[in-house]
């Protein structure tokens, strides 16, 4: 049985029939082992411990300890209060508030869901009172929740950084501009829908006092991202900055996080990286095993030889992983076809930090998109609508994001403008 074989029956079991993805990964796995490691399944145990044991890979539970943290605290709050004050003169002014509080947390928190909650549970019940639709309430945090994987630091830019080996920094910084110009669309859009909507005003008193009262909160993304891009601590080293700030800030000035929260936050983190860290060990097997059999550069060679224009290559690479998001989850999706598609890439003369933000916008936009988007079903779950009325929700708001997606993918320097 070849490769190809053992991968097209991972593909049909994971995309048909929908089964357990860790049990199917570590099937996979094994049957790859003993066909092409001598039939030595120890060899399956040494790839877990190579894949799961990198320096850059403890900073994703510590981010999502941060951001389970920032939710149950008051950080959060306390961030969309500012936001909310500052936008009230605007036209729709708490629908552009919601966005930029889902912008500003994704920032501190790297994780979609997290952002999405934390945001969603203070800022849905005040746009319903406000007068905002549902659908337009639901559409924007479900969308605007997504920003935590485009807008650095971003757990899915990690794993593309560790299975592809790009520079992590890099990556934050060709998520700048991207996750700006999506923040910047989907807040205009946010205005101008809600333009009929009445004003909340301006008060600068009420402005001072949100400010004060949430000054820890914004110094946060502006510690930690200027860490980062001055070059004062890496991805891990800001994530435990990040971790310690948070934890320092929640329990000794604003008091707000009980001991409950904060173990309730560990339980949360720890369910969540059970699901996780397994698929990473495990695609890291195949992808090993990919690379020995030269499947990467085979199918490289084989596109170079039959999809000769660049801008070709590049609209069917964006319908795969469309295609793709609609079936697998981002870090999932990104462990697998990142190695493939990476050499791939190259011989067409993309650079590699610009293909990981074309994957990530895409796999993005998978998180809105039907049967598996992640988003609706957290969405659905904690506004206690629907999946259908979720999903029709956010139509808008995908086709917003694709016309970035196209941007950002014919235009690199929107990418690569501040990557060295």
């Amino acid at each position: 049985m070849s490769t190809a074989i053992l991968l097209t029956l991972s593909v049909i079991l994971m995309l048909v029939l929908r089964q357990n993805l860790i049990v199917i990964l570590m099937v996979l796995g094994g049957a790859v082992q003993l066909l092409y490691s001598d039939g030595e399944l120890m060899f399956m145990a040494e790839d877990f411990w190579a894949a799961l044991d990198r320096e850059a890979l403890l900073s994703i539970p510590v981010f999502l300890l941060c951001g389970s943290i920032m939710s149950r605290g008051a950080i959060a709050e306390r961030l969309v209060n500012v936001l909310k004050q500052l936008t009230g003169s605007l036209s729709g002014g708490l629908g552009v508030a919601t966005i930029l509080s889902c912008a500003f947390f994704a920032a501190i928190s790297g994780s979609s869901m997290v952002t999405l909650l934390a945001v969603g549970t203070v800022l849905y019940p005040a746009l319903k009172e406000q007068g905002y639709s549902t659908p337009y309430a639901l559409g924007a945090l479900s969308s605007a929740g997504t920003l935590g994987v485009v807008i650095p630091p971003s757990i899915p830019m990690i794993i593309y950084g560790l299975v592809t080996e790009t520079s992590i920094t890099d990556m934050f910084l060709a998520g700048i501009v991207p996750g700006l110009l999506l923040t910047l669309i989907l807040a205009s859009y946010s205005a101008w829908v809600n333009r009929t909507i009445p004003r909340i005003g301006f008060d600068l008193a009420d402005a001072g006092t949100a400010i004060s009262n949430g000054i820890w909160s914004l110094l946060m993304p502006v510690i930690l991202l200027g860490g980062i891009y001055s070059g004062y601590f890496t991805a891990t080293e800001s994530a435990a900055i990040a971790l310690a700030y948070a934890l320092a800030v929640e329990l000794f000035i604003y008091k707000e996080l009980t001991m409950t929260q904060l173990w309730d936050a560990v339980i949360h983190t720890t369910q969540l990286l059970g699901g996780l860290l397994p698929i990473v060990a495990i695609a890291a097997t195949l992808n090993m095993v990919l690379t020995t059999e030269q499947v990467p550069g085979q199918l490289a060679d084989w596109l170079s030889a039959h999809v000769e224009e660049k801008w070709l290559f590049l609209i069917g690479l964006n319908i795969l992983l469309l295609l793709v998001g609609f079936f697998m989850e981002i870090i999932s999706a990104l462990l697998i076809m990142a190695p493939i598609l990476l050499p791939v890439a190259v011989a067409y003369g993309i650079d590699p930090v610009h293909l990981g933000i074309i994957m990530i916008i895409n796999l993005e936009i998978g998180l809105l998109t039907p049967p598996v988007g992640i988003n609706l079903v957290v969405a659905s779950q904690a506004f206690k609508e629907s999946f259908w009325t979720v999903t029709r929700s956010i139509v808008p708001f995908v086709l917003l994001m694709l016309i970035v997606l196209l941007l950002v993918t014919f235009l690199p320097e929107l990418s690569l403008i501040f990557v060295s």
